[in-house]
């Protein structure tokens, strides 16, 4: 059967390619440059802890050296600290997901005029939130981001990487998909499906004729990465309305994300308009705001890089059309917070990888196919829609609310769930409504995964008795059947694979409808003993059993597929 054609070399077109490899499908990647990237240290990606995963696992490379995960993050308004979070950066195997411990409050740790408590300059004292921020992001440059996927790929024989030569024309058959590329030589590529992961300008979303509306420069932000010395290294902080004057029109949001070896990223979010971000301008910046925050009238810095960053707000109106989809920036622009666009492309990769390599494999799986625009489309639709409707109000541009009592205070904790992926502004968001999910069952118990979520990183007992991280498992193209057994850590596995449910589950798991994996949990978070998850090849929870339920279990398995409930229930579904 023909590869999978991948446009766009790109961090999302590399990682879906890995992805198909990982489940023993071929791909061929058009990569419209030389197969470089230029190093730019001001263009960054903050990437949660499972698309981290997700990077690494199919990588093989730990992206520590090359990212930084945060410490913390603190938020400031003025001269005071409005709220704190500390993350779990141990990385342990079998984190529950929620294992940050609780930052402590006052301002401790901030020197210089950024970190002083007190209220000069401000009228009402403030109070500090603290929250448990769970397992920390990576802050990462893009280009080495990207450097680690294409080292990935160049050592994959399944994934070719076609250079120099860029997409004009596409024609699809009910059979697979044609693409020419002109170059050097003109080249025409035949694929099973073609994947469009070449960003905002997508040849491929214009030779598919799909419409991209949204709103253009809904933020801008003046951006420097530099190498100094601030206050709390390691932690990455956002400064609302800071005291100092600047020049030009005021600078009221500051964020700062620290990378590694000493440098950092800083972005001034710009006032509404069209106005020249000047190098003079850039540098002023610069230096009054070290000076705020270290109190040296010269500060020491080295400046790496600048630009200035235009978020803009679009949605592709299809996300398929036959057999070509669009993914990462060709289908959805968001980044309200500057660095998180990113995060929701590789979403889109994996989402769509197990679904093309099971239609690849076994024949055309529609509603399969069709469930990737309907699920993550909706997740970044409303993504976009909180961000429309909350910004306004939280960055204060007119309304009465930008005066209530205690209002700023809500914003800050807006911003600042934003900023880490959580709550209404940056939450990953879970497939709740997708076509995918199963009937509801009398037998479904409640775990601390919603259901349609990504699941918790619990160490898992392996049916080769090794003891691994759930992640580990994903993206093999199987699903996984969990079973949470407390005590069964203790003891090997041969001393429990043969007494009491376990044979029944493992008589369930082999009657399902697809290929799935037996994993035992010493826990999970929120669930009873005995609890059985059905859980995605891309990690999400299809749905929790109390017990060895097989009807339901086969019913869920069916429906995540893509195929209607059985209308008999297999041999032995009847088995308690």
């Amino acid at each position: 059967m023909d590869p999978v054609i991948v446009v766009g070399a790109g961090p999302v077109g590399l990682t879906l390619a890995l992805a198909l490899a990982r489940q023993e499908v071929p791909s061929v990647v058009l990569d419209e440059g030389p197969g470089t990237d230029a190093p730019r240290a001001a263009r960054t990606v903050v990437l949660r802890e499972d698309t981290a995963a997700l990077v690494e696992r199919l990588t093989g490379t730990p992206l520590d050296r090359a990212g930084l995960r945060w410490a913390g993050w603190w938020s400031m308004r003025r001269k005071q600290v409005t709220g704190e979070a500390i993350f779990d950066t141990t990385r342990t195997s079998g984190t529950t997901g929620a294992s940050g411990t609780a930052g402590t409050s006052g301002t401790t740790g901030a020197s210089g005029t950024a970190g002083t408590s007190g209220t000069a300059g401000d009228t009402d004292p403030v109070e500090i939130t603290t929250a448990s921020a769970g397992p920390a992001p990576l802050h990462i440059a893009q280009h080495a981001l990207t450097a680690a996927l294409r080292a990935a790929v160049a050592r994959e024989p399944l994934v070719e990487l076609a250079t120099g030569g860029r997409l004009d024309a596409l024609e699809q058959e009910p059979a697979g998909v044609t693409a020419h590329t002109r170059g050097a030589q003109g080249v025409w590529w035949r694929g099973s499906h073609l994947v469009g992961c070449d960003g905002p300008r997508s040849t491929v979303r214009k030779l598919q004729d799909i419409r991209f509306p949204g709103r253009t420069a809904v933020e801008r932000y003046a951006v420097a990465a530099l190498r100094t010395e601030l206050p709390r290294p390691g932690e990455a902080f956002l400064h609302r309305t800071p005291p100092w004057r600047t020049t030009g029109p005021s600078a009221g949001e500051i964020t700062a994300r620290p990378l590694p070896d000493g440098v950092w990223r800083l972005d001034w979010l710009l006032p509404p308009g069209k106005d020249l971000v000047t190098p003079e301008l850039l540098l002023a910046r610069v230096r009054e705001t070290l000076t705020g925050w270290t109190g040296e009238t010269s500060p020491s810095y080295e400046l790496l890089d600048t630009g200035v960053h235009t978020v803009h707000h679009r949605v592709a109106r299809r996300w398929r059309a036959g057999r070509v989809f669009l993914a990462g920036d060709a289908a959805h622009l968001l980044g309200a917070f500057g660095t998180h666009g990113l995060d929701e492309g590789l979403r889109d990769a994996d989402n769509l990888a197990w679904k093309l390599a099971l239609s690849w494999h076994h024949g055309p799986h529609e509603v399969l196919l069709d469930s990737y625009q309907a699920e993550r489309r909706a997740i970044v639709a409303a993504r976009l829609r909180a961000a429309d409707q909350l910004l306004p109000v939280v960055r204060g541009r007119g309304g009465l609310r930008a005066y209530v009592p205690g209002a700023a205070r809500g914003h800050d904790g807006l911003l600042m769930d934003g900023h880490l992926g959580r709550g209404t502004l940056g939450a990953p968001g879970a497939h709740a409504d997708s076509p995918l999910a199963p009937p509801r069952f009398d037998t479904e118990v409640p775990v601390d995964t919603p259901t349609g979520a990504p699941v918790a990183d619990v160490v898992v007992t392996a049916e080769d008795g090794t003891f691994v991280p759930l992640r580990d498992r994903l993206g093999r193209g199987a699903l996984l059947v969990v079973l949470v057994a407390p005590g069964t850590v203790v003891w090997e596995r041969r001393h429990w694979v043969g007494a009491g449910i376990m044979p029944r589950l493992a008589a369930a798991v082999t009657a399902l409808p697809h290929p799935a994996e037996l994993l035992v949990a010493e826990s999970y978070p929120g669930a009873a003993p005995h609890t059985v998850l059905l859980v995605r090849p891309d990690g999400h929870l299809v749905t929790a059993l109390a017990g060895v339920r097989p009807a339901d279990l086969y019913t869920a398995a069916r429906a995540t597929l893509g195929g209607p409930a059985p209308a008999a229930e297999p041999a032995g579904a009847g088995a308690r």
